[in-house]
């Protein structure tokens, strides 16, 4: 897993090193004659449904820890990486989520490609584990006004549901290879929660949210907490695969 950064809250005391005064060499800078290291290109966000995507969102939240045991596979799927079917884009979308008691209710909702109706929007495609292999991404919308987000893996020729989790007006971003939801919380913030792979599902690394005028504004794309423990929290953070019921 790729180490995570630590998320500067505002209103955090920063310390300054007195070394200048002191007369210490600065640890964290540059020698003289050092060449400066090159810059990496951060990833920027890009929608994975375009038409759900508003220009609202959140700022810094709290994460909630949960410990879950390893999503197990799903039954009555055909396997995975044989000449019939090579990876997830070979698969039946409705036929994956009849295999999952969790997504079947979805399974026989229409399709739509725009926001609005209920029911499931187009199938998107997406390396999210880096081993070059697609994971499923799967948006149903309610009549409630609130979707279900589930993501499944091939690994081993066996399906895995390696997230399922929902909110309130769902966009959905990917950034680099994590996942960013950005959801309307029922007291009105804005949230955006990003996962990462950790090797055997999605887990939560960060969970922003914001208030008042402020979540009328954009809001930046959310670093990696300090933890990147998985996790449940708000309305739009259920943890890996464990959604329990899903939008209601």
């Amino acid at each position: 897993m790729k180490p995570s950064l630590r998320l500067l809250l505002p209103g955090c005391a920063v310390l300054v090193a007195a070394g200048a005064a002191t007369g210490c060499a600065a640890t964290d800078g540059l020698a003289a004659g050092e060449p400066a290291p090159s810059v990496s290109v951060q990833p920027r966000p890009e929608s994975v449904w375009p038409a759900w995507t508003r220009g609202s969102d959140s700022a810094p939240g709290a994460e909630a820890s949960t410990h879950q045991p390893p999503p197990e596979p799903l039954k009555g799927l055909p396997r995975i990486g044989t000449d019939a079917v090579k990876d997830l884009r070979d698969l039946d979308v409705r036929t994956v989520l009849r295999a999952d008691p969790r997504t079947r209710p979805y399974a026989d909702q229409p399709v739509t490609d725009r926001p609005g109706p209920a029911g499931l929007r187009p199938p998107r495609y997406a390396d999210l584990s880096g081993d070059g292999q697609p994971e499923l991404l799967v948006a149903a919308d309610t009549e409630s006004g609130r979707t279900l987000l589930a993501v499944f893996a091939a690994r081993a020729g066996r399906v895995y549901t390696v997230l399922l989790t929902g909110g309130r007006q769902v966009a959905v971003e990917t950034l680099g290879q994590d996942l960013v939801l950005r959801s309307l919380c029922t007291d009105g913030a804005q949230q955006a929660v990003r996962f990462h792979w950790d090797g055997v599902r999605m887990i939560t690394v960060s969970d922003e949210k914001k208030y008042g005028s402020a979540a009328t504004q954009p809001m930046p794309s959310p670093t990696h907490s300090k933890s990147g423990k998985s996790g449940t929290s708000g309305d739009g953070g259920s943890e890996g695969d464990s959604g329990g019921d899903g939008p209601r």
